[in-house]
Formats: structure tokens, sequence, C-alpha cells
């Protein structure tokens, strides 16, 4: 099954919750984190939404680094011994077909990150992890965008660098009921491949990653986790290769869909 969270016409300008069929976009009564399944009778074909929300109404967007091995190693990086955390801004958010703007203050080198994303269904504190599916509603696609200039020479931490507005795209969808040990995961920048690899090259994998963080900090529902990026982002790249007004991002993963943003200037 997959969720998406919609605004169209003659539904709620807020946004609506809905569970794509086919092409059509079936409107639920209520957020599928209360565990209510139940349709309005209302239905949106895909190319009639006005705007793709972020598919959950997140309290929290936590992220990992170094999480893949070929990551680690283009990155000249040791293999981290315990996931590697950090948070994002919530006002970061935005969603598919939504501009990643590049800001003001720190323009010129805007990298992308690939990203299986994690969607808590319930909250959790202590997670068994041969229990941690029961807690995870879904899985959604994410792009880690990053500023390397603050992240790696100004401020020498991540936290400004990966929290401008926009810099968390996810979406379109929540895919429930799939195994994400070894999905595929791409991104292209204008059409081109920039990063090719599988979920499989993970350091730490997503029940692992559930497991520890909830040892940490309580998980609440609707919580975003990105779980890191691949080889192949554009920091790392000979020539380097980052983001500019006009270019378009695509993050696909395999049984999840497509991501898709363009890029604007503030």
């Amino acid at each position: 099954m997959k969720y998406a969270r919609i605004v169209a016409d003659g539904l709620d300008g807020k946004g609506s919750y809905g569970i794509l069929e086919g092409n059509d976009i079936h409107i639920i009564r209520n957020s599928p984190l209360d565990g209510k399944i139940e349709k309005t009778g209302a239905s949106v074909h895909v190319t009639d939404v006005s705007k793709f929300l972020p598919p959950v109404d997140t309290p929290n967007i936590i992220a990992l680094g170094l999480n893949y091995r070929e990551h680690a190693r283009e990155s000249r990086m040791d293999l981290p011994p315990a996931p590697v955390i950090f948070l994002k801004s919530v006002t970061s958010l935005t969603g598919h077909l939504q501009r990643i703007i590049l800001p003001a203050e720190a323009p010129d080198f805007v990298d992308y990150e690939a990203e299986l994303t994690i969607v808590m269904g319930k909250r959790g504190r202590n997670i068994p992890e041969e229990e941690a599916a029961e807690y995870i509603l879904g899985y959604t696609c994410g792009n880690d965008v990053s500023a390397r200039d603050c992240q790696m020479k100004i401020d020498k931490q991540w936290a400004r660098a990966k929290s401008f507005d926009t810099f968390a795209p996810v979406g379109p969808y929540v895919a429930t009921d799939i195994n994400p040990d070894s999905l595929r995961i791409q991104s292209r920048v204008n059409g081109s491949v920039m990063q090719d690899s599988s979920t499989s090259d993970m350091i730490f994998g997503v029940q692992k990653v559930v497991a520890y963080l909830s040892r940490q900090m309580t998980l609440m529902p609707g919580t975003l986790i990105m779980t890191g990026t691949p080889s192949g982002v554009g920091f790392a790249r000979q020539p380097q290769v980052f983001l500019r007004e006009g270019d378009t991002v695509e993050i696909e993963i395999e049984k999840v869909g497509v991501l898709r943003n363009t890029v604007g200037r503030e």
C-alpha cells in the first residue's frame, strides 16, 4: 500500500491523506498514523493533484551520516562503530514537485543525497531490534540536501548545513509492507545518474537503526529517519557537482517511488 498527503480541488486545503491505487489517490478520513483506514469515496487522479505535501506531519527529522560503506570510502572516513546521528530542522521539510531553494547565506555548494527514509508508525522507546518492524509505518524517498561549505569549512558541523528551508524533500508516497534491506536507490540531476546503489550497502540496517535510536530518544509517530546516502554525492565527484538554479533532482527507490524537485534560488 502507498499513502500520500495532497492538496486538490474539492479537498481540505490543508491537505488530505489518500491511498494510491493505479493512477488514482483514494482519500481517507484520517491519517494512516491513526490506524483507521476508511475511504471517503472521493478520489483524485495523480495528474489533478495541486500539491504533494510531505506524506506525514512529522514531529522530528533524524538523520544518519556515513551509513553506506562506499560513501564512507569516497569521503575518506573510517566506517563508524555506531550510527552517526544528527537532526534536521522540521522547517527544512518540503514535498514532491516543490522547489529546493539555494539559500542566500550559502548558495554555491549545495549537494544532493538520496536516502531511504523510515516513517515511524507508533511511539517507541528501547525497541528490541527484532521488533523494530512493528513500529514502522513504511518508507519514503528523501533527499538530505546539504550546504557543503557550511558543513565542512565554515561551521565544521552539520546542523545549519542541512537545515535550511526546503533542505529535506520527502515523498511522494509512504510505501508499506516492503522489505527495506535490498532496494535499489538512485539519484539523478537533470537526467544524469549520480548515485546508483542498493540499501544492502548500508552499514547499519533499518531494524538496527530504529532499535539504536530508540535507546537514545523516544521515537514519536510520524518521525522521519533518513538512513544515510550511498556513494556518488556531488562533493566527492571529480569534477564536483553542486545544484544550480533550474536543475531537476530525482530520487528513485525501488518499490517506493520517485521524488522530484526543481531547484530555485533565494
